[in-house]
């Protein structure tokens, strides 16, 4: 037998596996990597961060990125080049970290890497007739497995769209297995750049969970802070707080035609980014506008996509909603939600005990983990499937 099959096999039997997850968002900040020990799989699966970081990207690197991120025209040998470079650069990232963390490459069972979203192509998007649902990140898991000479699962989400799902969200397996509770109903949400949740009934019926997007997360306010503000983001809401929602604004956004499409869903910044902020605003009748306002406004839409998602889902149950992602940070954005939910519990995800920063990659290696020695994770929120293409080093 092939030695590294020998020891996937060997790694399956374990009491515990070492598993680093890697997440590298639409935001581009930088690439969170978090140092996960996993016990068990399935219902039974116990989750440890013990270390975590998120390694900042140079400016020359995400303006490389963003010139074929999200854009239906790329050149396509920066694409092909970027696939390779962005590999080998998450190697580099991670054997920094192990030796900060005084860890060898050698304890590590496997990566889990997200890799790099580049364009997100639900049919509900493209409307092409004939072509199916599609998303595409980049990073080789080659590259990755050769690299730091350890095994590596990535591209998740291509089997999630073979088994009929849209390749996101994948947070609903991770949710499912570690945060689910007979106690009180809990939604899961996470805001990124895009903004999802899953809801997780306190009755335990898998059957009812629910997992969806639900719109813009932090990706309008972070392009709105750069055009006007040449600041990468919206700290803390700083700018919202400064600014006053434009009603008509609001409601010429909330009128598109995705808000109105039944849950689940997906979608990405291919839809929710500068040119849809200015078409918005030629409906709403507004040639100009304070740059603070616009912030404000498109703020408090993530806030009410949130919100009316989750009473589409709910109803008016009392929920405890933990938040988790960078938007998490932006007071402006969780005090408007609690408006918009005034009989559910606003928390983070450290109630659980566990770094909201740290959620979506730490729920990577948990996928891997699930493929490596578990079973399909089966809820009603999603396809039955085990992700992840495996690379084996050298």
């Amino acid at each position: 037998m092939n030695k590294e099959i020998q020891k996937l096999c060997l790694m399956a039997d374990k009491e515990s596996r070492l598993i680093v997850g890697l997440m590298s968002g639409t935001s581009l900040d930088g690439l969170d990597i978090a140092l996960c020990r996993i016990h068990g799989s399935g219902r039974q699966t116990r989750l440890a961060v013990e270390e975590f970081e998120t390694l900042p990207y140079s400016e020359d690197f995400k303006a490389d990125v963003k010139s074929v991120f999200s854009k239906q025209q790329v050149d396509l040998q920066k694409l092909s080049l970027l696939n390779v470079l962005i590999g080998t650069l998450h190697a580099d990232m991670i054997l920094s970290m192990l030796g900060k963390w005084g860890v060898s490459a050698s304890d590590i069972d496997c990566i889990a890497s997200h890799g790099q979203t580049i364009y997100h192509a639900p049919r509900r998007l493209h409307q092409l007739t004939g072509y199916p649902d599609a998303t595409l990140q980049i990073g080789d898991g080659d590259h990755l497995a050769v690299k730091t000479a350890i095994l590596t699962l990535s591209d998740f989400r291509q089997k999630h769209i073979a088994a009929g799902g849209e390749g996101a969200p994948l947070a609903l397996y991770g949710d499912y297995i570690l945060f689910s509770s007979e106690e009180e109903n809990r939604i899961l949400l996470n805001i990124g750049g895009i903004s999802n949740f899953t809801y997780l009934p306190g009755d335990g019926n898998a059957s009812r969970v629910v997992c969806t997007d639900t719109g813009p997360g932090n990706t309008l306010t972070d392009a709105l802070s750069r055009k006007y503000f040449n600041s990468p983001f919206d700290n803390d809401g700083t700018y919202a707080r400064s600014g006053k929602v434009i009603p008509s604004l609001l409601n010429a956004m909330l009128a598109h035609p995705f808000f109105r499409e039944d849950l689940p869903k997906t979608t990405g910044p291919e839809l929710f980014n500068l040119n849809f902020v200015e078409e918005s605003k030629a409906l709403a009748g507004i040639s100009e506008a304070n740059p603070a306002d616009v912030i404000a406004t498109v703020s408090l839409l993530t806030a009410h996509s949130i919100a009316n998602g989750i009473k589409e889902i709910t109803g008016k149950e009392n929920l405890v909603v933990y938040v988790s992602g960078g938007g998490c940070h932006n007071s402006y954005i969780m005090e408007e939600i609690q408006k918009c939910l005034p009989h559910s519990a606003i928390k983070r995800t450290e109630e659980l005990g566990f770094n909201a920063d740290a959620k979506e990659a730490a729920l990577f290696a948990l996928l891997a983990n699930e493929t490596i020695c578990g079973s399909v994770i089966q809820t009603g929120g999603g396809p039955a499937v085990m992700m992840g293409k495996i690379s084996l080093p050298l």
